[in-house]
């Protein structure tokens, strides 16, 4: 289940709470009442290793694309191959 954050208009309480997509949105502060703002968060997402792209993406390896199609290099204009 996803995790929401959420701050308080009233005392600035900024929680935490596990909710289904289905759940309502909170909407007012446990401790003072007042009502509450759902927060956009910075996420801890990110695709590590070089699986996702040369296994998927980049095969095929058309002239169009760049792609090499095989090895484990990748492409030569994919953003992995720029940041190194």
């Amino acid at each position: 289940m996803p995790m929401y954050e959420y701050r308080c208009e009233n005392c600035g309480l900024v929680f935490e709470v596990r909710q289904k997509f289905s759940d309502a949105p909170v909407a007012f502060c446990s401790a003072c009442g007042a009502p509450v703002k759902k927060l956009i968060s910075l996420t801890e997402f990110a695709l590590k290793g070089g699986g996702w792209y040369q296994q998927g993406y980049c095969q095929g390896g058309g002239s169009a694309s760049g792609c090499s199609g095989s090895g484990s290099s990748g492409c030569a204009r994919c953003p992995k191959a720029a940041n190194g």
